[in-house]
């Protein structure tokens, strides 16, 4: 997933992130707070991201597209979000994550985009997906 931030003044940049989705609005991804998106986000906190599989051959390319709000994870979503984001992970053979891994003095903590919009794309056609009380329906 790659996730757009914008500084204080707007100045943008994007960034690549491992993602795993927590059902269908929000995405979560780790990150060190003192990355510059993450810095970003703290300053300014509306997002947006794009998913799309950078191996696909030229002209065939799919993505969903979304426009949100960027945070650290709250403590009270903590827990089941980084159950969500181990599932992912363990899922695709990598490692099991913990509270621990995401909280101070941990290096990273979770983050999640909720999307507010969000877009299916083929070949530079974005159709709108409705979003529900509990994500795009």
């Amino acid at each position: 997933m790659t996730i757009g931030t914008a500084d204080r003044d707007g100045v943008p940049w994007v960034s690549p992130v491992w993602y795993a989705p927590d059902g269908d609005a929000e995405f979560l991804w780790v990150s060190d707070p003192a990355a510059r998106h993450s810095r970003n986000l703290a300053a300014r906190p509306r997002t947006s991201l794009v998913i799309f599989d950078s191996h696909a051959p030229v002209g065939t390319g799919r993505a969903v597209y979304a426009a949100g709000i960027g945070e650290p994870v709250p403590d009270a979503d903590l827990d089941r979000c980084v159950a969500s984001f181990s599932r992912r992970s363990e899922a695709q053979r990598a490692a099991a994550w913990t509270r621990a891994d995401v909280v101070a003095p941990a290096r990273v903590r979770l983050y999640r985009a909720t999307a507010s919009a969000c877009f299916l794309g083929e070949r530079d056609v974005r159709r709108p997906v409705r979003l529900g009380p509990r994500g795009p329906s």
